[in-house]
């Protein structure tokens, strides 16, 4: 009877003990010390970094064939881990001049609006229909809608295609659209609505600040009154796609390459490019939001989003970056 008893006694601690040994497994699991990159699943690239209130977004580019690339979907975190997808906040149904190739997100809340830039119809020339739309809504998730009813950029302007456009919001409070395809990038004041633009003194609209190697993907920020101009170079098919990046005293330039900051890692993955920057409210941390084509695939549209963390050194240059498949560490605003 005793031994029947310690047999028992014995099930009971060893059933106890694995209970409990899985129930802080799956505990650790839930904890998900890090992002992990991909941040979350799909074929995404030319993904805009964002931080509205209390909340990461990302709004990315649906990494496809030009024509299925008819709407923008959007995901958003409370902590860099945990990510919630908001599926098609804007499709060509509510732009009826966009039919394909809608490319980029560049988003800004301003007011109590969100504004919402983007690429369409990849045209080739002056004589076709697209180039940069605006769409506005009044939730980051919206759902958004045609705010012009037009492109706000339909032209060629000193040799740039009208694409990959980034709002940048200058000290002063100025608004300036930064964009350009096809190795030339330009920047434009914005009006104060956003319906088109303010000439310049001099009278012109479009400036051009292309610096050497600059391909596409324009970002721009400030840090220690600096202005840090951030591009792609090399070609986006490719392995070698990378970002490199300037400084000045101006948005304006002149902007002399520094050097590459972000490139393939052939133990990780190729083709790591067109990123965005968030910096963290109030503090000196930052992170490089980008994609990159996993180790393995060969379809030039097989593109993910991945975040890491952006370093400086003592002189304020930018830390090359590294790749990583453990991402960045769990991060609650």
């Amino acid at each position: 009877m005793k031994k029947w008893h310690s047999l028992c006694l014995a099930a009971v601690l060893t059933v106890g003990f694995g209970a409990i040994t899985g129930f802080a497994q799956a505990q650790k699991k839930t904890a998900q010390p890090t992002a992990g990159n991909p941040i979350f699943p799909g074929w995404y690239a030319d993904p805009e970094g964002i931080i509205y209130g209390k909340q990461y977004w990302v709004f990315s580019t649906y990494s496809d064939r030009y024509q299925k690339q008819v709407f923008f979907d959007a995901f958003s975190s409370k902590d860099l881990t945990s990510w919630t997808k908001h599926s098609r906040i804007l499709d060509t149904a509510a732009v009826k001049w966009a039919k394909k190739a809608m490319w980029a997100p560049a988003v800004i809340q301003k007011g109590k609006q969100y504004f919402l830039f983007f690429g369409a119809n990849d045209i080739q020339s002056d004589q076709e229909l697209g180039g940069i739309g605006v769409a506005v809504a009044e939730k980051p998730e919206g759902p958004y809608k045609d705010y012009l009813g037009k492109p706000l950029v339909d032209k060629f302007h000193n040799g740039a295609q009208p694409i990959d456009q980034f709002v940048f919001k200058d000290k002063d409070g100025q608004y300036y659209l930064i964009y350009g395809g096809w190795r030339h990038c330009n920047i434009a004041k914005l009006k104060d609505d956003f319906t088109g633009f303010v000439p310049f003194a001099d009278g012109t609209t479009f400036k051009e600040i292309t610096p050497q190697n600059y391909v596409e993907g324009p970002v721009m920020f400030i840090r220690n009154g600096k202005y840090y101009f951030m591009w792609s170079e090399g070609g986006w098919t490719g392995p070698n796609y990378s970002v490199a990046y300037a400084v000045a005293d101006s948005p304006f330039g002149p902007f002399e390459r520094v050097g590459k900051v972000l490139q393939q890692d052939p133990n990780i993955a190729t083709g790591a490019g067109h990123h965005s920057v968030m910096q963290v409210p109030g503090k000196d941390q930052w992170y490089i939001v980008y994609h990159r084509r996993p180790l393995g695939e060969t379809d030039r549209d097989h593109r993910v989003t991945c975040i890491e963390e952006m370093h400086f050194d003592e002189k304020g240059m930018i830390k090359p970056v590294k790749l990583t498949h453990e991402g960045v560490k769990r991060n609650k605003l």
